[in-house]
């Protein structure tokens, strides 16, 4: 019996309909499409079973299978090793064309050429489309072709580019979800998938808590923040619809969207940086890597207020204040002299939102090794972060209900630690 030709969409990392570019062009295609969405083995060992992030993704695939199901349509789920899936979707299908959105991550791109050259091998074309970003790879660069490692020009030539081609189009793909390939595969429980659900929920994004975004971002008590953050990460979410609403409305938070990108940028064309220093003249830095203050560090009993209620925050709730992540991330590597990857690592662990270059990216620039890095000898002060930032302490309250009963000690001295860490730095710096 001959097998009917299709095509697939292989969601990852745009887990919508609305606005999804590769989405738009398959069902643009000859054949029907089939969407498809892969657990991948290999991430999926290293987290525990009842990961935060699984459980959104879970949740928002069966978003999507819901109003797939309204079209007489469905979302294939399959879980496995992703070359192995794909090795068995090639036997079981006519796969004509296969689409997908890029990724920019090192792991990724090595995982689609592996795929790419399968699907080669077996005929089967395939197209990749730029999604995630407004510009990727090489399209903001320097005047001699090399990426920006400094983040304002990058962001003012990122600015002239965007508002010479005007709004970025958006991919209305309503008119053609028809398209989709009849069928009702069957949508496993996240227990099958080896998971279970977790307690951590993902907050809906909120677009009318930025209106006053540049007053009122660097104060957590005031919660005023989008939680847009995991919705970016895995895609639930378009970049276009975001970046045009923010230039209409809201140029500061415009400019986070752009370190974003400066951030993919700079993973994309430095790949090194996920392990290493950007900058190789910090790799004589002497960390001190106290397994003991990690430890205290980790689970927010420093003795420093602003430090421990945002380390609570991330380790009850999946999400800490963008300020509060400046301050405690400056507090480990400049205070305690951990190593910027044990707490890159952590955050890698705990964050809704974790994203590989954001992560990297914002750990390198506190810890000063970075690209466009705070120079090493600017050590954040907690006490005085919390003053101008928390000055009635609401947000230390509220994830410290002991704190009037009598706080614990710091468990360093602010002052000796500033020296040790500006002592440390200029002794490590390689000339």
């Amino acid at each position: 019996m001959t097998k009917q030709k299709v095509s697939f969409f292989w969601f990852r990392r745009d887990l919508r309909l609305e606005d999804n570019t590769g989405l738009y062009h398959a069902l643009q295609s000859e054949f029907p499409v089939i969407p498809l969405f892969i657990f991948d083995e290999d991430i999926l060992e290293h987290l525990p079973k009842n990961d935060a992030r699984v459980s959104f993704i879970y949740d928002s695939l069966q978003k999507i299978n819901t109003e797939l199901n309204a079209l007489q349509s469905s979302v294939l789920i399959r879980k496995g090793k992703t070359i192995e899936v794909w090795k068995s979707l090639i036997s079981e299908f006519d796969i004509e064309t296969v689409f997908y959105n890029k990724d920019y991550e090192p792991f990724a791109i090595n995982r689609d050429n592996a795929i790419g050259a399968l699907l080669k091998e077996n005929n089967i074309a395939c197209t990749a489309f730029k999604d995630h970003v407004i510009f990727e790879e090489k399209e903001i660069t320097k005047s001699d072709g090399l990426p920006y490692t400094v983040y304002t020009p990058y962001k003012n030539k990122w600015l002239e580019k965007y508002k010479l081609s005007g709004a970025v189009p958006e991919y209305d793909t309503a008119p053609f979800l028809s398209n989709f390939a009849k069928n009702n595969f069957p949508f496993p429980d996240l227990a099958a998938i080896g998971f279970e659900r977790s307690t951590i929920k993902v907050q809906p994004h909120n677009l009318s808590q930025i209106t006053n975004y540049k007053e009122t971002r660097d104060f957590p008590a005031l919660d005023s923040t989008s939680y847009l953050s995991p919705h970016l990460r895995f895609g639930t979410v378009s970049i276009r619809k975001l970046v045009n609403w923010a230039n209409r409305k809201n140029q500061t938070f415009l400019s986070e969207l752009i370190w974003r990108e400066f951030f993919i940028q700079i993973l994309f064309s430095f790949p090194h940086c996920v392990n290493h220093n950007f900058k190789p003249a910090y790799d004589g830095i002497e960390w001190r890597n106290n397994e003991e203050d990690f430890k205290r560090w980790c689970s927010g009993t420093t003795g420093y207020p602003m430090v421990d209620a945002g380390m609570r925050q991330l380790n009850e709730t999946g999400y800490m204040h963008n300020r509060v992540r400046m301050v405690v991330a400056s507090f480990l590597c400049k205070h305690l002299l951990i190593n910027w990857q044990w707490g890159e690592a952590y955050f890698a662990e705990k964050l809704l939102d974790f994203e590989l270059a954001s992560n990297v990216g914002n750990w390198q620039w506190a810890a000063g090794t970075g690209c466009d890095a705070a120079p090493y000898f600017r050590v954040f002060n907690p006490e005085i972060q919390q003053k101008k930032f928390d000055e009635k302490g609401q947000y230390i309250r509220k994830w410290i209900p002991e704190f009037d009963l009598g706080y614990n000690d710091p468990m360093v001295d602010h002052a000796f630690a500033r020296d040790r860490a500006i002592a440390t730095y200029k002794k490590g710096i390689l000339k």
